[in-house]
């Protein structure tokens, strides 16, 4: 179908402006950032509160992997939200936000688990740079994403969710 549709006008806009709007300032990159990250730490507190009453010997790690996962995730989901939701109505904006800090927060969460369950099980693993130790890098790392997927995100659930949905409303409105 050439020429606009009636839901959505043809605009002007180059791609360079969408790009443009894309880049976020620094500010809000940085701060958004650290409180992301502040806010998937205290889900994942929670979610242990929940569960086990905070008992378990690694809730340390655990909740430095939960708020670097939201902290790195951060940097890469605003920018790519932004370009989605660029001239886009209220509710576009809203989706592109929910879903790529979902998407990115549980990705990196995932990766920084992965690189860590992998640095434990490397003593165990041929030299580096064999394709025996090709295998077992892609392998382990498949198998502790499987396993953060399985048991790791229950711990984003229920305030990650509400965290998820606020800070997706919150930019849609802020980005016209």
């Amino acid at each position: 179908m050439d020429g606009p549709s009636p839901d959505r006008p043809r605009t002007n806009r180059s791609s360079r402006d969408r790009l443009r709007a894309a880049r976020p300032p620094y500010p809000d990159l940085i701060a958004g950032a650290l409180f992301w990250g502040t806010q998937m730490l205290a889900s994942a507190m929670l979610g242990l509160y929940l569960r086990n009453g905070l008992q378990t010997s690694r809730l340390s790690e655990v909740a430095v992997l939960y708020f670097a996962g939201g902290l790195f995730a951060w940097p890469f989901a605003l920018p790519v939200a932004r370009f989605f939701a660029y001239d886009r109505p209220p509710e576009a904006r809203f989706a592109a936000f929910f879903v790529t800090l979902t998407a990115a927060t549980i990705a990196m969460t995932a990766f920084l688990f992965a690189m860590e369950y992998r640095l434990f099980y490397s003593r165990w693993h041929a030299p580096f740079g064999s394709v025996v130790w090709a295998f077992q890098f892609v392998f382990t790392s498949i198998s502790a994403v499987y396993q953060f997927l399985v048991i790791g995100l229950r711990l984003f659930l229920p305030l990650g969710l509400v965290c998820l949905v606020g800070s997706s409303y919150y930019l849609a409105k802020r980005m016209r």
